[in-house]
């Protein structure tokens, strides 16, 4: 059975740092996009970043850019995203996935989603 876990959300105060870590067990995804999505209530998933198979090939929402950065370990079989100079308005319910192909960045190109992990940032 394939499983992603999330874990590393919080409370944090703005401008402050967190750490989200997706562990994927039951196949492995070393040749498979990987993807960030959030979503908040009463919304649409948005994406965040997405990574390549190879993690040579990333791409942030523009909301982002500059502040997250997504990366994977193939041996280790997990992706993280590393989120700095957090703002409320990051907050939201953060959800790892991930592809049948080597890269995706729609919803809808992703086939295994994890349970999701709450970031909340406070003023």
């Amino acid at each position: 059975q394939v499983q992603l876990v999330e874990s590393g959300g919080g409370l944090v105060q703005a401008g402050g740092s967190l750490r989200l870590s997706c562990a994927a067990s039951g196949r492995t995804f070393s040749g498979s996009a990987m993807g960030w999505f959030r979503q908040t209530p009463g919304k649409e998933r948005e994406f965040v970043a997405a990574i390549n198979w190879s993690g040579r090939v990333t791409r942030y929402a523009d909301s982002v850019k500059g502040r997250f950065t997504i990366s994977r370990d193939n041996a280790k079989n997990t992706m993280y995203l590393q989120m700095n100079s957090l703002k409320p308005a990051d907050t939201a319910v953060y959800y790892c996935a991930a592809a049948s192909v080597a890269w995706a960045t729609a919803p809808n190109d992703y086939d295994y989603w994890g349970q999701g992990t709450q970031v909340t940032v406070s003023e």
